[in-house]
C-alpha cells in the first residue's frame, strides 16, 4: 500500500532514471492532457510531498500523480520488457535513451504550472519525511480538534503528510489507543511522541521493500520473517497480539476498504468501532 515511504523511494527511483534527462517520449493517457507533449525538455528533479509525486520539467511544468491504493511508478531501461500490468492500465509513459517511466493504474495525473503546485499540495501539514518537518507544527494540528478519532486525525493528510492505513493502525497499538479514541483523551505526552513515532518509522521504511515496524523483540521476527510479522497489528487479525497475547480484531467501514483498522481490544484503551463491520 503505498504510503509516505512508499512515495518517497517511488521519487527518488523516479528522480535517478529521469532527472537531467532530455525526454524521448513521452505519453499521458488521460483524456484531458492526452495532446500534451514533453519530448524534448528535460526533467529537472522528482520530489516527493507527502503521497504526491510531483516531477518538474523543463519550460515550467509540473506532472503531479498520485498513487492512491493500487497506482505505481515502473523504472525499465531500455530495452527492458515492461511488466508492470496489462497495457490498457498505463498511464503515463515519460522515457530517455537510458530508461522508461511507466505509470500504471494512476488516479490522479495532472499536467500543471510549477507555480502552480501549491493548489495540489499547498493543503498539506508538514512531511514525515520533508524538509518542511515541523513536529510542533505537527502536533498543533494533530490535536486541534480534541473530539475527532486519533485514527481519523492521523489520516488527515492536513495534519501530517505521509501516513497511510498501515502506519494509523501501528501507530494507534504503539500509543495503546484505539483508532476511536478522541485525540483530546490521550495523556498530552503522547501526540509528541506518536509524531515522533511516525517520522522514525517512515525514515526506517523508506528504503526498505518490506515495511516494517516491529522491533523483532516483541514478535520473535527476524529480517527475512514474512510481512504479518514484521508489523503489530495491521493484517494480523484473529492472531496473537505482541503485547498480550489477546486475537488482534479487524474492522472495516462499510464500503471504504481503504480506512481498514486493525487493533488489539485488550491492550488499546478506548471505544471500539461502532457503525463498522468487524470481525473477530
Amino acid at each position: 500500500m503505498p504510503e509516505g515511504d512508499t512515495v518517497w523511494h517511488s521519487a527518488h527511483r523516479l528522480h535517478d532514471a529521469l532527472a537531467a534527462r532530455v525526454l524521448t517520449r513521452s505519453d499521458l493517457r488521460v483524456p484531458r492532457f492526452a495532446t500534451a507533449d514533453l519530448t524534448g525538455r528535460t526533467v529537472l528533479d522528482v520530489t516527493p510531498r507527502g503521497k504526491h509525486l510531483l516531477a518538474r520539467i523543463e519550460g515550467g511544468l509540473t506532472l503531479h500523480s498520485h498513487l492512491r491504493m493500487e497506482g505505481s511508478w515502473r523504472i525499465y531501461t531500455a530495452g527492458q520488457r515492461w511488466g508492470g500490468g496489462p497495457e490498457h492500465q498505463i498511464r503515463a509513459i515519460l522515457a530517455n535513451t537510458g530508461f522508461a517511466a511507466v505509470g500504471y493504474r494512476l488516479p490522479v495525473l495532472a499536467l500543471i504550472r510549477t507555480e502552480d503546485e501549491p493548489s495540489v499540495v499547498g493543503h498539506l501539514g508538514p512531511d514525515l519525511l520533508g524538509p518542511d518537518w515541523d513536529p510542533v507544527e505537527a502536533v498543533r494540528r494533530l490535536t486541534a480538534d480534541p473530539a475527532r478519532p486519533l485514527g481519523d486525525a492521523l489520516l488527515d493528510q492536513r495534519n501530517l503528510a505521509g501516513i497511510g492505513n498501515v502506519y494509523k493502525a501501528e501507530l494507534c497499538f504503539l500509543a495503546r489507543a484505539t483508532p476511536w479514541l478522541p485525540v483530546g483523551e490521550l495523556p498530552p505526552e503522547v501526540p509528541p511522541r506518536l509524531a515522533a513515532t511516525a517520522r522514525r518509522l517512515l525514515e526506517a521504511n523508506k528504503h526498505r521493500p518490506d515495511r516494517r515496524t516491529t522491533t523483532g523483540r516483541a514478535t520473535g521476527a527476524a529480517p527475512s520473517a514474512p510481512r504479518q510479522q514484521r508489523l503489530y497489528v495491521y493484517g494480523r487479525e484473529g492472531r496473537p497480539c505482541p503485547r498480550c497475547g489477546s486475537p488482534i480484531r479487524r474492522a472495516e467501514p462499510r464500503g471504504q476498504q481503504d480506512r481498514v483498522s486493525y487493533w488489539c481490544p485488550s491492550c488499546q484503551s478506548g471505544p471500539p468501532p461502532h457503525d463498522f463491520r468487524h470481525t473477530p
